[in-house]
């Protein structure tokens, strides 16, 4: 009997010393795309936003495709229709991001995109007439109000940034809920490497077809468009498809809605970005908003984990 215990507590161990290597490569991960706001910014000083996310796209989706290529084998026709889409869907919202963040700051960037969190669970109960829950319609007035605080003028009007960039985070919350749908039915691997390079495709296509492509002409824009490729995409889509496989769904959510968080301490730290104190509280309720949306507070409190199978946000 003391034996079988011991080797419980062993195997409990494991487990622990497992989940918090998965956490901490999570919050890398969100470290990671809380970054992506100030690369898009540093890009787009010598190339224009379509150019930007096809470069983005392209070479991380060669980078995961030459480290994943041997999935490939298994490729087929329905993988490669739900690729293409996941991939049409993830460079409408990345483009209408990587534009508005021109036109507004980067912590605004940040909080407003968090709202994929509360869209997912309204277009849910649009689309499929899935009731949202209290918790959700309650987090849906926080952020309503918080945005209002974060992005109206005197004369209550939104910036055409901050509209893009709520734009941006509708178009993601419905490639969430299509991820879902379609993840069940085709190798999630090659999906995310097919979705990459998609996007990029279309990112190059409309370059040509309203800029005027070319390589960054600074070492600024180098960095940065290295580092939206292979930290914020490559790695970024790897460790979460890594660390996903040995922690919870509720750690997941809860890591994940510090992106915003990162987004404004690091514009803070590099680009010397202050917010008002109305923008403060606007982005504090947007975080309240985000997190009652989200999470079952009871359940989590009570130690048992609650399903909810539509999860994640990445820039």
């Amino acid at each position: 009997m003391k034996g079988n215990q011991g080797l419980k507590n062993v195997k409990e161990g494991v487990r622990i010393t497992t989940q918090t290597k998965a956490n901490l490569m999570m919050l890398m991960v969100t470290m990671l795309w809380g970054s992506s706001y100030i690369f898009m910014k540093m890009g787009l000083h010598s190339i224009e936003g379509f150019n930007l996310v096809a470069l983005r796209f392209l070479i991380a989706s060669f980078l995961a495709g030459a480290i994943f290529y041997k999935r490939f084998k298994h490729l087929d026709v329905k993988t490669m229709k739900h690729g293409f889409l996941l991939g049409l869907l993830l460079f409408s919202a990345m483009s209408v991001v990587t534009i508005g963040i021109e036109f507004t700051s980067i912590s605004n960037a940040g909080f407003l995109f968090s709202l994929t969190v509360v869209f997912v669970p309204l277009l849910l109960a649009i689309f499929f007439r899935k009731k949202p829950e209290q918790k959700v319609i309650w987090g849906v007035g926080l952020a309503i109000v918080g945005i209002a605080l974060l992005t109206l003028n005197t004369e209550l009007k939104i910036n055409s940034g901050d509209f893009l960039i709520i734009l941006g985070a509708l178009f993601y919350a419905i490639h969430i809920i299509v991820t879902d749908k379609v993840a069940k039915h085709s190798d999630a691997i090659i999906l995310g490497v097919l979705q990459l390079g998609v996007a990029g495709t279309f990112g190059l296509v409309f370059s040509l077809l309203f800029e005027h492509p070319h390589f960054p002409n600074t070492t600024e824009s180098w960095i940065a468009i290295l580092a939206l490729s292979i930290l914020c995409s490559a790695v970024g889509f790897i460790g979460q498809t890594m660390a996903q496989k040995h922690t919870t769904p509720t750690h997941t959510g809860l890591i994940f809605s510090l992106e915003p968080v990162f987004a404004a301490l690091f514009a803070f730290i590099f680009m010397g970005e202050v917010l008002s104190a109305r923008g403060y509280l606007g982005a504090l309720l947007v975080l309240l908003g985000v997190f009652t949306a989200k999470f079952d507070f009871k359940k989590y409190i009570s130690r048992k984990e609650f399903s909810n199978p539509i999860d994640g946000t990445n820039v």
